[in-house]
């Protein structure tokens, strides 16, 4: 019998939600989110920042989750009872046999249930004792320098099953599982049963940072374990009971309080080896940890982390698997609950994956098949919900993307080369005819790059420096011979052998103790790093992966930078790589604050799900209307029209008209305002004419003005004193404005509410450099799509690449527009400088929130009058 036979009906309200009662918007989002798990559905959700968008998202997929544990149970029962009806026994045998079965899953949950109570009176003992416990750094079990080279740990691992082409299949599988058991991952979950989870991504581990505080928020009450198996026919709601016990009370009440009251959510949050490892020792070596972990799993030469407890002993890991389940925790609490459990909290957040009911994780872990399959992720039937999934686009293109240069290239060659001259002797067959395959594809592509470099250096053909191939082109450049080799298999073959980490630690380790060097890099002998960093190979591997996968969506992309030649390949179709999650998942769930224009996310990543498999919900925001004013200025004080085209941008009378009008702003705006500019070329030239002028001192008599740094570290600084200014009114000057990049640092992810924005300025439309090779051939390849399929649904007889073109500009004029407006009582102004704002394709695509009342100033003078009104009738609401 099939579970989904018990349809969940969607729920009219959400006891559960912390606030009382929820904004109508917020109660509608939860019923679309639940339907659409239910419905097996991909769905993507519009809910403007500032409308409670990460609690309802949790409130209603958890909802479900809670209903669905019930419909499993009830299923379970159900099919108890199926035999004793079709063997037509007595009703009581029927009877007895459901409650036995009954008693057995409350004794499971009961089993359960006890081994986290213990966990939680560990949790709250370690916390008694953190404040006066002073932990000692511990050293390393063994020393980790080089006294000398063992060659044995260079060479292949036998762990796959090409190793073995001499033996029988049956003692090739016995041989598997005998090696399995002695060399087992720390976070191998064997036969640990799994359960139905969400898994909640985000794009950084700042923004999921934000998911356990709305969690622990949310009023789901903790069913006693007696009561915990419903009656058969009658799906259980119970989750959706009353309860006000917070999280700050739990930590300071009994264990049966805390069993009955709230519930505790399994949860576990992911992370990389850089945030989750506490042997201090490997952290304060240089070079890559993700390396130097892996050589500390090996526990060759008595070298294995102390953290990592062996094969032989798996009862501290488990510990620490049921000290995480125990209660929510993010990054930081992992990382302290491995210090006190002296257990790797990496390892131990992987083994608690199969039992957890929430996974947090960042975007990358999610969408890359290789990541999920290392950490033990299974979609199958899992929930899936992407938060700041405007990003999700671009994400996809970036994790299908591999850069390498010409130098890279030549480096893995040698290293290759110089390690089979090495071992050949000592490898099996099937090493040394894969290691030859990838020495000859290596060659071979050395000598396509250096052919191509020449070809480019002629005077006659330096005119154009980049050259966009196809994957089958590149495959015939490369010879006769490569093209028979299944790249795929080599790919494989250095995924499962780990031969790249191998060689390159060959490398160095060699070059450090006999300072033998030319043979890895180049004649000129160089200083290596102290440690093994990402081998060159891994590179080569991806590269190979995309060029064995994807023959028709992938282009390389050849240019000369300086003296060598930097090649990238490039997936044009983002939802290749899309398209495993969606297939294997119950219901993918992509929320985001700004997801228009909804369409491009369509067109570009589910054109192929059948309609009754998509839905969408976009909302309006939660502020009464008059909280935000939207206005399109097309001219500005010398009555000329406004368009800052590429051209535009750099000429010095319309820049120095545009610093005009950002004056009159500076004069009517209190507290702060964000100027976007669309390029860091556009705003240093801004700069320049301005200061020229002096205008950028009119500016700072009413306003302190900041300017976006080009570096990330900078950011802090000027957001702190920016944060300080724009709440500051001394003598005439009123606040701040902050000079900024659409899609730059300052475009997305930040909060500038209340006087932090009182006014968010965009100046034209930021339009992507059409001189890209690889922004051509994306447009260019989405026109052959749309030839293909025969239909074209874009307004106004655009074609599909001009319609993506536009579709990228307006995404992030939208994350922009995005930064202000941030809570149901803020208020801001909205001025998007540029009549190309009034045509109705790109009015279309602004987010629906403000679309429908949009105030077009055909003067400057209008503008004002709107500024000027606005402003007065917020400060009059503040006085009375």
């Amino acid at each position: 019998m099939d579970n989904d036979d018990l349809v969940l009906p969607t729920p009219s309200s959400f006891p559960t939600f912390p606030y009382d009662p929820p904004y109508s918007i917020q109660t509608d989002l939860m019923r679309h989110v639940y339907t659409s798990i239910e419905k097996r559905q991909v769905t993507i959700v519009e809910s403007p920042t500032g409308t409670g968008k990460t609690l309802s998202l949790l409130c209603s997929s958890l909802s479900w989750l809670v209903d669905e544990k019930d419909r499993a149970r009830e299923g379970q029962l159900l099919q108890q009872s199926l035999p004793s009806a079709v063997a037509s026994e007595p009703s009581w045998v029927a009877a007895q046999a459901l409650d036995i079965r009954k008693r057995e899953l409350e004794s499971e949950d009961q089993e359960y249930e006890e081994r986290l109570t213990k966990a939680r009176k560990t949790e709250a003992h370690f916390r008694m004792l953190a404040r006066a416990r002073v932990t000692k750094k511990q050293r390393m079990a063994g020393d980790l320098t080089h006294d000398h080279l063992q060659e044995d740990a260079y060479l292949p691992d036998d762990d796959c099953e090409d190793s073995q082409d001499n033996f029988s299949p049956a003692v090739r599988a016995l041989m598997a599982k005998i090696d399995k058991n002695n060399k087992r991952d720390p976070a191998s979950q064997g036969d640990e049963p799994s359960c139905t989870k969400i898994y909640y991504a985000s794009r950084t581990h700042s923004q999921l940072s934000q998911v356990l505080p709305e969690l622990s928020k949310l009023k789901f009450k903790h069913l006693a374990l007696g009561n915990a198996v419903p009656d058969a026919g009658n799906l259980s709601r119970a989750s959706h009971d009353h309860c006000s016990l917070k999280k700050r009370d739990i930590e300071d009440v009994g264990d049966d309080q805390c069993e009955t009251d709230q519930r505790q959510w399994r949860t576990v949050s992911l992370g990389s080896r850089k945030q989750l490892c506490i042997n201090e020792d490997a952290k304060s070596r240089s070079g890559d940890i993700d390396e130097k972990c892996r050589e500390l799993m090996e526990g060759k030469q008595n070298k294995r982390c102390q953290y990592l407890p062996p094969a032989s002993d798996d009862t501290r890991m488990l510990d620490l698997r049921d000290q995480i389940l125990a209660f929510p925790k993010d990054i930081e609490d992992l990382a302290t609950a491995g210090q006190n459990m002296q257990t790797c909290p990496y390892y131990g957040s992987r083994r608690a994956i199969p039992q957890a009911e929430l996974v947090t994780l960042p975007y990358n872990l999610l969408l890359q098949k290789t990541a999920r399959e290392a950490l033990g992720i299974d979609l199958t039937n899992q929930v899936v919900i992407i938060d700041e999934a405007h990003n999700l686009i671009p994400t996809l293109l970036s994790l299908s993307s591999v850069r390498l240069t010409s130098d890279l290239l030549l480096t893995s060659l040698k290293q290759v080369s110089v390690y089979y001259q090495k071992f050949r002797n000592r490898l099996s067959a099937m090493h040394a005819l894969h290691l030859k395959r990838l020495i000859g594809f290596l060659d071979a592509f050395r000598k396509v790059v250096m052919d191509w470099m020449a070809e480019k250096s002629n005077a006659k053909s330096r005119r154009q420096d980049t050259e966009v191939v196809t994957v089958p082109d590149f495959i015939h450049r490369l010879g006769r011979k490569i093209e028979g080799i299944n790249l795929l298999e080599i790919e494989s073959y250095l995924k499962r052998s780990k031969i790249a980490r191998k060689i390159s630690r060959y490398a160095i380790d060699v070059s450090e103790g006999y300072n033998i060097i030319t043979d890895f890099v180049d004649e000129k002998p160089r200083k290596h790093p102290s440690s093994v960093g990402t081998p060159p190979l891994h590179t080569i591997e991806a590269l190979m992966l995309g060029l064995a996968g994807a023959s028709e969506d992938g282009r390389l992309i050849f240019s000369i930078i300086g003296d060598a030649v930097e090649i990238k390949y490039q997936l044009l179709n983002p939802s290749a790589l899309f398209r495993d999650v969606v297939e294997v998942a119950r219901s993918v769930v992509l929320a985001g604050g700004t997801m228009s224009p909804i369409s491009a996310v369509v067109s570009e990543l589910f054109t192929y799900l059948p309609q009754d498999r998509l839905s969408t919900f976009s909302c309006g925001h939660i502020i009464p209307a008059s909280n935000v004013q939207t206005l399109l200025l097309t001219r500005g004080p010398s009555g000329s029209d406004l368009e800052f085209k590429f051209a535009q941008q750099s000429d010095r009378q319309v820049v120095s008209e545009l610093g005009q009008i950002i004056l009159n702003f500076c004069n009517v705006v209190p507290g702060g305002m964000v100027v976007f500019f669309p390029s860091y070329a556009s705003l240093n030239f801004a700069r320049e004419v301005w200061s020229q002028s002096r205008l950028l001192d009119k500016f700072g008599v009413k306003k302190k003005v900041f300017l976006e740094p080009r570096e990330s570290s900078g950011v802090e600084t000027i957001l702190r004193e920016y944060a300080i200014a724009a709440k500051t009114h001394v003598d005439k000057k009123t606040g701040a404005v902050l000079f900024a990049v659409i899609g730059a640092k300052l475009s997305e992810g930040l909060n500038f509410s209340d006087d932090l924005a009182r006014a968010v300025v965009v100046i034209g439309l930021p339009f992507a450099n059409k001189n890209s090779p690889e922004l051509q051939e994306r447009m260019r390849y989405a026109n052959q799509v749309e030839s293909r399929s025969g239909v074209k649904n874009h307004a106004g007889g655009k074609d599909a690449a001009a319609e993506m073109y536009e579709n990228m500009c307006m995404n992030a004029v939208n994350q922009s527009i995005g930064r202000a407006i941030r809570h149901r009582g803020d208020w801001a102004s909205l001025v998007l400088i540029d009549r190309r704002f009034t045509s109705a394709a790109i009015r279309r695509k602004l987010p629906q929130w403000l679309r429908d009342d949009v105030t077009t100033c055909e003067t400057f003078g209008q503008a004002m009058k709107h500024l000027g009104n606005f402003y007065r009738e917020k400060r009059q609401r503040t006085i009375l």
